[in-house]
């Protein structure tokens, strides 16, 4: 099967999500959608996620791919040695710079498909795969491996679904499909150390669950 054709580049299509409210209107400039500020969803993640933090003495350096508009982000960058947000829409990193400022804390505007990457002990990629084609996320788990930690959250179906179907991305994501991202089947195959559920969150039976993975990877 050839590859879907984005009609413009990821780097576009998500800048006018931001532009056009596409994932809900806020008092917010820039708003990352429900799944970045319900607190239903976002508090059992942060616990989650500063529990891990927590034990490995607060000391880890962390990149966030995939940002957003930071409301998770800045509940969770405290409790690292290093925090570094990126995001592909150039606009929300400059908003982002000048709300949120600390020594530990950095933000930077990348095509995580493309360029290279910063140095770090974590991942955390939010929400972020199922937006995104089979073939940006392959360009993506490509460089996985130069990590230790993957604490991945990604939005898929109850019970069983068909993994991994392509789509064109931008705003939507494989739900309406029956499919979602699971890096550790084909044509990703992502090579995992140990893996484990660090939080569940289940929505309506059609509207399906959010569930966040941790891949130690070497």
């Amino acid at each position: 099967m050839s590859a879907i054709k984005r009609p413009w580049p990821t780097k576009d299509a998500m800048a006018q999500i931001y532009k056009r409210h596409l994932w809900g209107v806020s008092k917010f400039d820039f708003y990352s959608g429900e799944g970045s500020h319900d607190p239903q969803i976002v508090k059992p993640y942060i616990e989650a996620i500063l529990s891990f933090f927590n034990f490995h003495d607060n000391n880890l350096i962390v990149c966030d791919l995939g940002c957003g508009d930071f409301n998770v982000g800045n509940q969770l960058f405290q409790n690292t040695k290093g925090y570094i947000a990126i995001d592909i829409v150039e606009s929300l990193i400059n908003r982002n710079k000048n709300l949120y400022k600390a020594e530990n804390l950095e933000f930077h505007c990348l095509d995580i498909a493309k360029d290279n990457l910063p140095k770090a002990d974590c991942i955390i990629l939010r929400q972020v795969l199922q937006h995104l084609s089979n073939n940006e996320i392959k360009q993506i788990v490509r460089k996985l491996s130069n990590y230790k930690y993957l604490i991945l959250t990604e939005h898929i179906p109850n019970g069983d679904f068909d993994s991994n179907k392509d789509i064109i991305s931008g705003q939507g994501i494989r739900l309406k499909h029956n499919s979602g991202v699971d890096l550790l089947k084909a044509p990703f195959n992502l090579s995992v150390q140990k893996a484990s559920v660090l939080n569940e969150f289940r929505l309506t039976e059609k509207k399906g669950k959010i569930v966040t993975y941790l891949y130690e990877l070497n």
